[in-house]
């Protein structure tokens, strides 16, 4: 068998067609197909090569400035001096390299940024250790936010109707932020979930929409220790996620005092962390 030639992806596509072959039971067919575009993108500090992650293309320097924020590298967008695409020597954007220039001390800044995407990929890691260092750096969340279990199913919906390359691909992760009376602010997709909620925050932030204290952040999968982490850093008081929490993610979500619901699925929910903020929820189990 001849193998496939590789397929051209267009610079910035999300998403890209392919020809593909549906089995369905005896019936095979040709077919035509999305694919969700994963690509590296280099995030460079001062014009120097920093960092490496991948994602999909797509409001890059809202990820770069959420994942900076998240790391605590930033306080805010009056912490950001330049955040845009690197330009070679002939002028010309790159479509996979952001270049970030940072106001005060840029060899700090690296510093910190390096422990902290070493310490986080790090393996055999304590989670109470991990949450303890968290703490002593940020308080709990104070928000006197409340609202009603009927939101959430709302969230939800309007969730999957606002992932346009999630219904042509059915690959990609979706993060997004409302507030209180279930008005979207902003969606963003991406392969990786993490960097669904990078752009999120990182969007609020350049807007100057910050803290986020009023708000409620969804995410379309799984509710890890990571988004989590990222929502005490922007302040968040109530997560949602369509699937289950990690036990991390609730120790967490205790310690920052943030109300975190699990499983949203039609008119169906749990309620893991912050029952108070749910209006008519049934006082938390001591």
């Amino acid at each position: 068998m001849t193998p496939e030639c590789v397929f051209e992806v267009p610079p910035g596509a999300a998403a890209v067609p392919l020809s593909i072959l549906k089995v369905r039971d005896d019936a095979v067919i040709a077919a035509p197909d999305h694919l969700a575009v994963e690509e590296p993108l280099e995030i460079r500090l001062g014009g120097m090569a920093f960092t490496v992650t991948m994602r999909t293309p797509g409001h890059d320097e809202d990820l770069v400035a959420g994942l900076l924020h998240g790391e605590g590298v930033i306080r805010g967008a009056d912490s950001l001096d330049v955040i845009a695409r690197y330009r070679g020597p002939g002028g010309e954007p790159h479509a996979n390299v952001i270049n970030v220039l940072l106001k005060g001390n840029l060899h700090v800044a690296r510093e910190r940024l390096r422990r902290s995407l070493i310490s986080s990929s790090a393996c055999g890691v304590c989670g109470k250790v991990s949450i303890e260092a968290i703490r002593t750096g940020s308080a709990p969340v104070a928000s006197a936010a409340a609202v009603s279990p009927a939101l959430f199913p709302r969230l939800a919906a309007a969730l999957a109707a606002a992932q346009p390359t999630f219904e042509r691909t059915g690959g990609l992760h979706a993060a997004a932020l409302f507030d209180l009376a279930g008005r979207l602010f902003v969606l963003r997709e991406d392969v990786g979930r993490h960097n669904a909620v990078d752009k999120v925050v990182g969007h609020m932030l350049r807007v100057g929409s910050f803290p986020l204290d009023d708000c409620i952040l969804m995410v379309s999968g799984r509710a890890s220790f990571e988004i989590m982490q990222k929502a005490w850093s922007a302040r968040i008081p109530i997560v949602a996620a369509v699937s289950a929490p990690s036990s991390m993610a609730v120790q967490l979500a205790l310690a920052a005092d943030i109300t975190l619901v699990g499983f949203l699925r039609g008119g169906s929910f749990n309620v893991y962390a912050g029952a108070h903020r749910v209006t008519t929820a049934v006082p938390e189990p001591v």
